[in-house]
């Protein structure tokens, strides 16, 4: 995999091949940084992270810092190694945890931008809504969400956009209170 654009354009990066990761695609992941536009300076989580190509292509971006969540061990060994190779070890933090249960042991940490991805093959809608909190007033979340199903409605945000790629779509929320 390789990082799209920014200062690491071009970079390539480790990804975990593990059943429960599904990447993001290139196409999907050019979507979302475009539609996002300027992130320089932004804290962000990445929920769900998989191979950490959120993080890494937000701090290629311009983004501060990245906190990098996943529990598959395939999934954080090879975002580790990445963070090694990619010198980011100043920028971007990994979390071995279990999403909903580092959101329940830090329910008062927020983010500029909270992006979820959570596997396909389980959604963890409750984790899914969890997970919102931790965006800051005024702040977006972005939930990578299969194309065929209604996305869920978040207290406290409203939904911007919705962006379909065929079988994944990207919704946009700005945290309202």
């Amino acid at each position: 995999m390789r990082i799209i654009a920014g200062a690491l354009g071009g970079r390539q990066f480790t990804s975990p091949h593990a059943e429960r990761t599904h990447p993001m695609s290139e196409r999907v992941r050019g979507g979302l940084f475009n539609a996002l536009g300027d992130i320089d300076g932004l804290t962000v989580l990445d929920a769900f992270a998989g191979s950490g190509a959120l993080s890494f292509e937000a701090i290629s971006r311009g983004a501060s810092s990245a906190l990098a969540i996943d529990n598959d061990k395939r999934a954080q060994n090879a975002i580790e190694r990445s963070i090694k190779e990619l010198q980011l070890a100043k920028q971007v933090k990994l979390i071995r945890a279990n999403c909903s249960s580092w959101s329940e042991q830090n329910p008062d940490q927020q983010f500029d931008l909270v992006i979820a991805a959570p596997p396909y093959d389980n959604l963890q809608p409750a984790a899914v809504t969890k997970l919102a909190r931790h965006t800051r007033p005024g702040g977006l979340y972005v939930l990578d969400w299969p194309g065929k199903l209604d996305p869920p409605e978040l207290e406290g945000h409203q939904m911007l956009n919705q962006k379909s790629y065929g079988d994944a779509q990207l919704v946009f929320y700005r945290r309202i209170s």
